[in-house]
């Protein structure tokens, strides 16, 4: 918002979402709803179109967090974790994406997408942090988005995904170092990035900062790609 954005944002958490609209001000609207109802995106953006006008950009910035259902080495993996794991972390994704390409070229223009990928994707561990379903996902992430850039951008329509590890669990507490994740993450805090870490990035490939940027993966990982090189 400091970057005079007017948003619509969308969460399953009541809570969250109406400590996000105290902080976003007069200039955002809070939608308790699923992303992985394919029929929330769209009436999200239609909210979005009637309130504002038009629709500039989408940050799907859903499933960033260590996911709470069971992952892990495909061995320990159920077929529920696995079908729960891309409902949420990728086929949100595609929902949100097909909505707001369709109001894109609905409305001319162009606009940009930012979706949040993981770092986990290029540098993958071999220790307990294995979680294979959410990693495929995210890989799914990344290709979908860099396909949808090379479709789209003869209409301007920009695609960028953002790369980092864990994002700071949202407990309201203090945060407890997971060492598996600190070894990793030698910059981090405890192994996480705060999402406050991703705002600077996000607005440049929301705006037209970035408008030369498409197709891109930005990692922004406290030194997890390095680390996990070394």
């Amino acid at each position: 918002m400091t970057a005079g954005a007017s948003v619509v944002v969308v969460g399953r958490n009541r809570a969250n979402l109406e400590r996000a609209a105290h902080q976003l001000g007069e200039h955002a609207i809070p939608i308790a709803a699923d992303a992985r109802d394919p029929a929330t995106a769209a009436r999200a953006i239609a909210q979005a179109v009637a309130a504002f006008g038009r629709l500039d950009g989408l940050y799907h910035a859903g499933g960033g967090r260590w996911p709470r259902v069971a992952d892990g080495p495909l061995h320990m993996l159920s077929d529920e974790a696995w079908r729960l794991t891309l409902d949420v972390q990728l086929s949100s994704v595609m929902y949100s994406n097909r909505a707001a390409i369709r109001q894109f070229l609905h409305q001319g223009g162009g606009g940009a997408v930012l979706n949040l990928g993981s770092v986990i994707v290029r540098s993958p561990s071999a220790d307990g942090s294995a979680l294979h379903a959410f990693t495929a996902a995210k890989a799914g992430v990344a290709g979908l988005s860099r396909a949808l850039a090379a479709s789209y951008a003869h209409a301007q329509i920009r695609i960028n995904v953002l790369a980092p590890p864990p994002l700071e669990p949202d407990t309201g507490g203090p945060v407890v170092e997971i060492p598996v994740l600190a070894r990793h993450q030698p910059l981090g805090r405890g192994g996480y990035v705060h999402s406050g870490d991703l705002d600077a990035a996000a607005v440049f490939f929301l705006s037209d900062g970035g408008r030369w940027a498409t197709g891109q993966v930005l990692e922004i990982d406290g030194g997890w790609g390095v680390a996990s090189a070394g």
